[in-house]
C-alpha cells in the first residue's frame, strides 16, 4: 500500500469514487506511514487510529450501499491542534490547556467530514501559536522532513511536516503572521492563507474575534495546488460565529482571460534582504509565468514598512497584553519560546487605548492605499521569508540576530495586517537541499485567482518532491 503515500488528495478521492480502491486501504497506508514518521519528525500531538478506521469502514459501507461519496471521499487529513474536533484534545501546545478536550467540531471540520474526508489526528504547534518554530513542553519539537536538524516552521509546523512526509494527504492550518505559508515553504508543500472570513475561524483557539479577527485565519495545506483548491472549496462559506464571514460565492472555473492580468514582482525596501537562492526562486516563478503568456513586471509598493510595524503592534504588544492576563501566576509552566515572546514584548511601552484605536484606523487607511496601488496589478509574487528553513533553536523574537522573526518573516507578516490572501507554492531548493517556496499574493476575496496563478507556477517549476524521510 506504500504506492498510495504521496498521491494527491483529488486523485485518492477519484479512485474511491470509481471503486478502484477502498478507503480502508487508504487509511491503513497513511496510519502506517504516520506511525513510522512520527518517531523521526514528532509532527503529531495525537493520532486517532481507532476513529480513522471507524470513519473509513463507515464510508466503505456507504459506498457499498451505492450512496454517492463526497468530493473528499476517503482522503486522510490532519488538523492543527488549535482547531476543535469533537473528542480530540485541543491544547494548542500549552500545559495550561493540558488534556482540554473539544466538545464539538469546528464548522470547517463538519464540512470536511461531510465531504467524506477521514481525520486521522491533530498536529504539533508552538505554545499558543506564538512562534515560527513548532516546539512546546507537552510534545517537544517538530523536525523538518528534509533534514531533521532543521525546523519545520511554525505555527503550523506539525501540519506541514505531516503532509510533506505522507502521513496525510492534506490538512488545516492557521495563520496570523505566516503560520501556514512559512511552514509550507520550509517543508516544500503548498498552503493558502485566505481572506479573513472566507473560511470561518469559529472553533479555533485562540479565538479569532474582535479587532484581531483580520490577523488570524484558518486555511488549507496540501502537496498540490489542486488539493488546496479542493479543500478550500469544501471549507469556504459563512458561519454565524465568525463576524468577518462574507457570502462570497465560489468561482469554480479558472479566471476568464487570466493571462491578460498583470503580475507584479514585489519590491519594497521594508522587506529586507533575501538569500540569493530565494531571490532566484522568485525570478524563476516570474519567468515561468511570462513563458505562459502573463505580463510580468516589477512593482514597488510603498507603506509596507508601516504595515509591518502595525502588524507587530497587534501581534506583539496587543496579543501579549492579553496573554499576560491569562498566564499570570503560571510563568514557570510556559514554554521557553512563549516566555521569550512575553519578555521581548514586555520591553515595549504599555498598551494604551488611544494607541490601539489609532492603530485600528491607520490599518484601514493603509490597507486602502495598498489596494489602490494593486488596482492594475492584482497578483504579486514575493519570497515567503528571507531564506529557507533554519536549524532547530535558531529562530528567535530577539531583535538583532540572524534569524530574528521580526526581520526574516516580513514578506509574510504584512498580509495579515491588510487581510490579503496569499499562497505558498514550492519552486526550488537551497544548496543544502532545503525547499524554497514562492508566495502568490492577491486582493481580498480573490483566492481563486491566487490559486490559478499558483497552479501555473507549479506546472512550470515542478511542485512537490518526496523528502528523504519517505
Amino acid at each position: 500500500m506504500t504506492e498510495l503515500i504521496g498521491l494527491p488528495a483529488v486523485q485518492l478521492a477519484e479512485l474511491v469514487r470509481r471503486g478502484e480502491i477502498s478507503p480502508v486501504e487508504i487509511v491503513e497506508a497513511h496510519l502506517e506511514s504516520a506511525a513510522r514518521v512520527q518517531a523521526k519528525l514528532n509532527c503529531f500531538a495525537s493520532l486517532d487510529e481507532a476513529g480513522a478506521r471507524t470513519q473509513a469502514r463507515a464510508l466503505e459501507a456507504a459506498i457499498q450501499r451505492r450512496e454517492q461519496p463526497g468530493p473528499l471521499a476517503g482522503v486522510p487529513l490532519t488538523i492543527k491542534s488549535s482547531v476543535f474536533v469533537a473528542g480530540w484534545k485541543c491544547e494548542t501546545g500549552s500545559a495550561l490547556r493540558r488534556n482540554y478536550v473539544s466538545r464539538e467540531d469546528a464548522p470547517l471540520v463538519c464540512r470536511l467530514k461531510g465531504a467524506g474526508a477521514i481525520l486521522i489526528g491533530n498536529t504539533n504547534v508552538p505554545e499558543f501559536l506564538m512562534a515560527y518554530e513548532s516546539r512546546n513542553t507537552l510534545y517537544g519539537a517538530v523536525s523538518n522532513p528534509w533534514d531533521v536538524s532543521y525546523s519545520a516552521g511554525g505555527s503550523s509546523g506539525g501540519e506541514a511536516a505531516s503532509i510533506a512526509s505522507g502521513c496525510s494527504a492534506g490538512g488545516v492550518g492557521s495563520d496570523g503572521g505566516g503560520s501556514i505559508r512559512v511552514p509550507a515553504h520550509f517543508c516544500g508543500i503548498c498552503g493558502l492563507k485566505p481572506t479573513p472570513g472566507r473560511i470561518p475561524i469559529t472553533g479555533h483557539f485562540p479565538e479569532g474575534v474582535g479587532a484581531f479577527a483580520w490577523l488570524g485565519v484558518v486555511g488549507p495545506m496540501a502537496r498540490t495546488v489542486a488539493d488546496l483548491r479542493a479543500l478550500f472549496e469544501v471549507m469556504a462559506g459563512t458561519d454565524a460565529g465568525d463576524a468577518r464571514s462574507a457570502p462570497v460565492p465560489l468561482r469554480q472555473k479558472r479566471h476568464a482571460g487570466m493571462r491578460s492580468i498583470r503580475i507584479g514582482v514585489l519590491e519594497s525596501d521594508a522587506l529586507g534582504a533575501v538569500t540569493p537562492e530565494t531571490r532566484s526562486a522568485v525570478e524563476q516563478a516570474a519567468r515561468g509565468l511570462a513563458d505562459h503568456g502573463f505580463a510580468v513586471e516589477h512593482l514597488r509598493l510603498t507603506g509596507l514598512d508601516r504595515a509591518i510595524e502595525l502588524w507587530w503592534f497587534f501581534f506583539g504588544r496587543s496579543i501579549a497584553h492579553l496573554l499576560r492576563g491569562s498566564t499570570l501566576g503560571h510563568e514557570k509552566e510556559l514554554s521557553p519560546m512563549l516566555r521569550e515572546y512575553l519578555e521581548v514584548t514586555g520591553q515595549e511601552s504599555a498598551l494604551k487605548l488611544d494607541d490601539f484605536l489609532a492603530a485600528c484606523a491607520e490599518r484601514d487607511v493603509l490597507r486602502g492605499d495598498i489596494l489602490r496601488a494593486m488596482d492594475a496589478t492584482p497578483i504579486l509574487l514575493s519570497a515567503v521569508s528571507a531564506g529557507p528553513a533554519f536549524r532547530h533553536g535558531e529562530g528567535t523574537w530577539h531583535p538583532g540576530t540572524a534569524a530574528s522573526y521580526r526581520e526574516v518573516m516580513r514578506h509574510s507578516q504584512w498580509l495579515n495586517l491588510t487581510g490579503f490572501p496569499g499562497a505558498t507554492v514550492p519552486v526550488s531548493s537551497s544548496a543544502e537541499g532545503m525547499p524554497i517556496g514562492v508566495q502568490v499574493i492577491g486582493r481580498p476575496y480573490e483566492e481563486e485567482l491566487v490559486l490559478d496563478v499558483a497552479e501555473q507556477i507549479e506546472e512550470s517549476c515542478g511542485g512537490w518532491r518526496r523528502p528523504p524521510v519517505l
